[in-house]
């Protein structure tokens, strides 16, 4: 019986591989993440845990019984516009969708704002003679020479991808599939999306734009995961690898190089679905997510247990209207770069050193003043024990850089170290405040989840600016979104467009429209996965007059009982009640769109998220610079503390993989489950 189940997370700086042993025992290793292709430091990743288990990586891949897989490639393409050379073929007159959008600007407000610049071309951007009717009725026919002569410009152009996007295919998609057919025809190694795939809802835009997206990121993701799956075959893999997408569920390997936009979240759904599974362990059911990794810092809500989705998500300027948890990403992590901005006021990121060449203080070539540089000139970090001591910190080089900066600000560089803490501090504070006040929900109700390698050092200060009392960093805090990725479960989607004169169909038709989404979710299922299969129902709802629609759960709905269209109806006004404080039952309620997620339970090897090494020495006291003033902080070893073991800030706690400060007041508490409990004062 294999051995281990493996979750790898690749970061800005580092790719963190975690392995579950079928005792419950895990074992975290890193590795440099190698952006050029992310494969190679999954593999060297994967070396190095076979190293930490005493094994060689055959054998380890031999034991495996399956690897999950997080990955910023399709993000990266989106934010650094290195996807593929696209076109799009669309109904006649209709070109212009995704580039006029929705007529909305990002800031509205902003005059001199320059128009987005579309994923594709508008010369890329074809026209095809056809038309449908918004029941899928065909008014024209799709017109063949039309398309002849678009896919032929295309093949002219030499596009990798082609999206392909109709008026009204999410009624009937038949005119988009014959044009596929003709353009995997005509070009053969091309990546070919029809929007009624992808989405099939009202909303053309969403759709093109959801369409575009995967056409863009497919070539590009699709030739990685079938460089890392032909890497790990070689290498002794014979399990299933799955990848984690944005909704926080995973899928196998090929559903993610088809639905290849479903994995522009797939780096931070991670540490998301770690934040459920502690949440069930007893951290806390309502949690902030705090990932503070080398390169952003990633923020999401957990409420009642249960993570936040949303659709209409914007990555890289993009729409994608697929559903995805709700995350915020700040360009703030440890590689994020302190700078001088206009009026020569201190910025710090979005710019980052990322992996290459990374920080001053990695001494591979860096010379800009980073958070990291910045925290190792304060003392927060331990030169000589950096990844427990795989790796010495340059401390001189830290301080050169952050000097440089600091004449520039008639500065010292111990004092510029402190605004460049304070400024990413407040940053982060101000992402979580986004993530929470303007969704309508008071942080402080929520603990703070402190995670990723750089979140610890952190955590109480961003805690503080928001009036948060509570604090966890888990010992596993520099792997945990790995960790989270052993602890969900396969999820594909399912949605459609449910238009009727009425605002709601008829009970008959109501419920077999949402019992036809299951059995094809079901069956889908049924290819990928053998064990036991759970299915969730929603809808998005509005009332008639108004433009947004809300997402309602429809789980306590008895859709064989009596009016189950009444009990769908009641559950949407419940549910605009407690969103916005009232609702209309006089009004009209329109059901836009239904919707089943389809999951495939995994199953769990039990374990902690704690670890058991030999007991650590007591490490000495360092002197730290903390809010102005040198303080003796006595050091704790992070793994050699026993349960409800408690510390007064300040202080520190290090493992080999992250660092902890707690300041001033702060009351520390380990609990024997595995984390760091922290009770933070009020500021001031």
């Amino acid at each position: 019986m294999p051995a281990y189940t493996i979750g790898i997370d690749v970061g800005g700086t580092f790719t963190d591989v975690v392995g579950i042993g079928a005792d419950g025992s895990q074992t975290l290793a890193k590795a440099a993440s190698t952006p050029a292709d992310q494969s190679e430091g999954v593999v060297q990743g994967l070396r190095n845990l076979a190293e930490a288990l005493s094994l060689t990586l055959a054998d380890l891949l031999r034991q495996t019984a399956r690897i999950v897989h997080g990955t910023t490639v399709a993000t990266n393409a989106l934010l650094e516009r290195k996807g593929a050379r696209i076109g799009l073929l669309t109904t006649e007159g209709h070109r212009d969708v995704i580039e006029m959008r929705e007529g909305l600007k990002p800031e509205r407000y902003d005059l001199r704002l320059p128009a987005p610049e579309p994923l594709v071309p508008r010369r890329l951007r074809l026209g095809v003679r056809e038309r449908l009717r918004p029941d899928g009725r065909v008014e024209v026919p799709l017109d063949q020479a039309s398309l002849d002569s678009a896919i032929a410009r295309l093949q002219a152009e030499g596009v990798e991808g082609v999206a392909i996007g109709f008026l009204h295919s999410w009624a009937a998609p038949q005119h988009e599939h014959a044009a596929a057919a003709a353009v995997a025809a005509a070009l053969p190694g091309a990546f070919v999306t029809c929007s009624a795939d992808v989405l099939p809802q009202i909303k053309e835009f969403e759709r093109f734009s959801t369409a575009a997206v995967n056409a863009y990121v497919g070539p590009v993701v699709s030739r990685y995961l079938g460089r890392l799956a032909g890497r790990l075959e070689e290498a002794g893999f014979g399990g299933p690898l799955f990848v984690i997408l944005s909704h926080g569920g995973v899928a196998p390997v090929e559903e993610a190089a088809r639905l290849a936009v479903g994995t522009a979240l797939s780096g931070p759904a991670g540490g998301v679905a770690a934040a459920v599974a502690l949440a069930a362990e007893g951290l806390g059911q309502d949690l902030v997510t705090f990932d503070m990794g080398g390169t952003s810092t990633d923020i999401a809500l957990v409420t009642a247990g249960e993570a936040t989705l949303g659709r209409g998500r914007v990555v890289g300027g993009e729409r994608i209207a697929l559903e995805s948890l709700d995350i915020v990403t700040l360009g703030a992590g440890g590689g994020s770069i302190a700078h001088l901005g206009p009026g020569g006021t201190l910025q710090v990121g979005p710019q980052s050193a990322g992996a290459v060449p990374g920080p001053a203080c990695y001494g591979q070539g860096g010379t800009a003043p980073t958070v990291t540089d910045a925290n190792l000139v304060l003392g927060y970090l331990d030169a000589d024990n950096f990844l427990g001591g795989a790796r010495r910190l340059d401390l001189a080089a830290a301080r050169q850089a952050v000097a440089g900066l600091a004449a520039r600000l008639g500065l010292t560089p111990e004092a510029c170290a402190a605004g460049i803490h304070a400024l990413v501090n407040a940053r982060m504070a101000d992402g979580v405040r986004l993530a929470t006040v303007r969704r309508g929900v008071d942080p402080r109700d929520f603990a703070l989840l402190a995670f990723g390698g750089a979140a610890g050092l952190h955590a109480t200060a961003v805690a503080r600016e928001l009036g948060l009392r509570q604090a966890a960093v888990p010992v596993f805090a520099a792997g945990l979104s790995a960790w989270g990725m052993l602890h969900t479960d396969l999820r594909y989607e399912l949605s459609r467009s449910a238009v009727t004169p009425t605002g709601l169909p008829e009970d008959a038709a109501l419920r077999a429209m949402f019992d036809e989404l299951e059995a094809d979710g079901r069956a889908r299922m049924a290819g990928w996965h053998g064990g036991e299969v759970a299915a969730r129902r929603s809808a998005d709802m509005r009332y008639g007059e108004q433009v947004f629609e809300i997402a309602v759960p429809l789980d306590a709905i008895d859709w064989n009982g009596p009016d189950p269209g009444g009990q769908v109806r009641a559950a949407f006004h419940a549910r605009h009640r407690a969103l916005f404080t009232y609702d209309l039952p006089e009004e009209e309620v329109v059901l836009v769109n239904a919707r089943v997620a389809v999951t495939g339970l995994l199953p769990r090897q039990a374990a902690a998220i704690g670890t058991a090494p030999p007991p650590a020495m007591p490490a000495a006291p360092r002197r730290i610079l903390l809010d102005g003033n040198p303080v003796l902080a006595p050091v704790h070893r992070f793994e050699a503390l026993v349960p409800d073991q408690a510390i007064a800030g300040p202080a520190i706690v290090e493992s080999a993989t992250t660092t902890v400060l707690l300041r001033t007041g702060d009351a520390a508490r380990m609990d024997g489950r595995g984390w760091l409990e922290i009770a933070v004062p009020p500021a001031g």
